[in-house]
């Protein structure tokens, strides 16, 4: 199973990261450079941030997307945190008010429906990038304990990255020598095992993973690390090469 989130649990999700986001943001400034997110600052961010929102909602909708036309309107918008939460807004009332079988477009593998696809990409989306922004209000890389995410929402976002993202045959993560990673969440019988080559990763959910390289730490931590917003837990030097990127 995809995810075991509902609809509503990712939309909440989203909702808290918001809350976090603006708080950080608004913390850090506009001007102040992201740990997590080198050569970016807050602005870059919100703006980034605020234009993946619209990009969404126009799917979801059937509208044309202009990535480019959110950006300028980011950049120009006088109040940059006010135009993030508009966006956000507008992301979750497309996905709220769409239809269960909702057609839009869904991008990785082991995808949920449309309609939970998008609310979970988009919950992700946003508590990583408000991990950016918490980053630049500390001045450094955080820790799990640092953060407001849940277990639940970091398990399924460790899920989504490992089955849905690498996966791909775009995937930058490969290795010349096969190796398998094994990453272990503690308190859980969640666990998965990642085979990786000069193939696409392959993934596979088990509670007793096992492999050449091993991660365990609590679900935040690991969600943390493996999106490579934390130093808390060392991820093994290939998965800085297999970094997502818009």
């Amino acid at each position: 199973m995809a995810t075991e989130l509902t609809q509503a649990q990712h939309l909440e999700g989203l909702r808290a990261a918001l809350v976090a986001f603006t708080r950080y943001a608004d913390r850090a400034g506009l001007r102040a450079s992201v740990p997590t997110t080198p050569d970016w600052t807050v602005r870059k961010l919100v703006v980034h941030q605020g234009m993946v929102h619209r990009w969404a909602a126009a799917l979801v909708r059937g509208d044309p997307a202009e990535p480019e036309r959110y950006e300028r309107e980011g950049q120009a918008a006088i109040d940059p945190l006010d135009w993030l939460r508009d966006g956000a807004i507008e992301v979750v009332t497309a996905i709220s008010v769409a239809a269960d079988d909702l057609a839009a477009p869904v991008f990785l593998n082991d995808a949920p429906p449309a309609r939970e696809f998008w609310a979970r990409r988009q919950c992700h989306e946003t508590t990583i990038h408000a991990v950016d922004a918490l980053s630049a209000a500390l001045g450094r890389y955080p820790k799990a304990a640092d953060t407001w995410i849940s277990d639940e929402v970091a398990l399924d976002g460790i899920d989504e990255l490992l089955t849905g993202f690498l996966t791909r045959e775009r995937s930058r993560l490969r290795s010349p020598d096969p190796m398998t990673i094994a990453v272990r969440p503690e308190g859980t019988e969640l666990g998965w095992e990642v085979a990786v080559s000069t193939n696409p990763a392959v993934t596979r959910r088990t509670s007793h993973p096992h492999g050449d390289v091993e991660l365990t730490g609590s679900p935040v931590s690991l969600y943390l690390a493996l999106w490579n917003r934390s130093d808390e837990i060392p991820a093994p030097e290939l998965w800085q090469d297999a970094a997502v990127t818009w």
